[in-house]
């Protein structure tokens, strides 16, 4: 994990490029929500999961403010350019950068397909509990914040998707790759990081993030489909020499 900043952002943008035909998300109705291929409805309940993040206005959001101005004040050009980099690729390459060039996922489509998955059904999860808490936004709440890009506001903040995007594809890869789980948990971390960086999140929306990406593919896991997809990426990956 002591490559460059430009090192990493070469390897994930190649890695981005190489895999994007495999793993591009089919169109959908935006009329139609999505929903989970595996779960059931009333499965991994928001209200059940996680606690309500602070109030707008009340002390703990303001030190969350505080921390984002103070993050903005100290990130240097080459730590905001992968923040950036990070917000663009929202899927698992952008974990699974310790593997290396040998996880190519367009030579690899049972393990692109799984990730895929892991990929919509975190999307999923997060459509179902934004709405349910409802936090603002960093930039609603305060437009002073110089975010790495504008748009991203109203009240959409808690939980963060891409902390859970990249939790729930660490936890799935560090399963399949176990010899490089720290490294891929590091990676995630960092990534989640990047939310604040951006001044996308406040730190609860990362951290909640990271307990329902866990939570989900704990979930997940307890599904015989879901298991499925793994053991066959599990025998990809062994066969390319990547896993164990």
């Amino acid at each position: 994990m002591r490559r460059s900043v430009v090192g990493l952002l070469l390897a994930l943008t190649a890695a981005g490029a190489a895999i994007t035909p495999s793993v591009a998300a089919p169109a959908k109705d935006p009329k139609t929500p999505a929903v989970s291929k595996f779960l059931a409805p009333g499965e991994l309940d928001p209200a059940q999961l996680l606690p309500p993040p602070p109030a707008d206005g009340s002390p703990q959001a303001l030190a969350e403010l505080a921390e984002l101005h103070r993050i903005e004040a100290s990130r240097t050009p080459e730590r905001f350019a992968l923040a950036k980099h990070d917000e663009d690729f929202e899927n698992v390459t952008s974990i699974a950068m310790p593997l290396g060039a040998a996880f190519d996922l367009s030579r690899l489509p049972a393990t692109a397909a799984l990730f895929e998955d892991v990929r919509e059904e975190a999307s999923v999860a997060v459509a179902r509990y934004k709405p349910f808490f409802a936090r603002t936004r960093p930039i609603t709440a305060d437009p002073s914040l110089h975010p790495c890009k504008h748009g991203k506001d109203g009240k959409t903040a808690y939980p963060s998707g891409h902390s859970t995007m990249g939790y729930s594809a660490a936890a799935v890869l560090s399963d399949l790759t176990p010899g490089h789980a720290q490294a891929i948990q590091a990676r995630a971390a960092d990534y989640a990081e990047s939310r604040l960086v951006c001044g996308a999140h406040y730190r609860r929306d990362i951290e909640a993030g990271h307990v329902l990406g866990v939570a989900l593919v704990a979930e997940l896991m307890t599904k015989p489909a879901f298991r499925s997809e793994v053991e066959a990426a599990r025998a990809e990956l062994t066969a390319a020499h990547i896993a164990p």
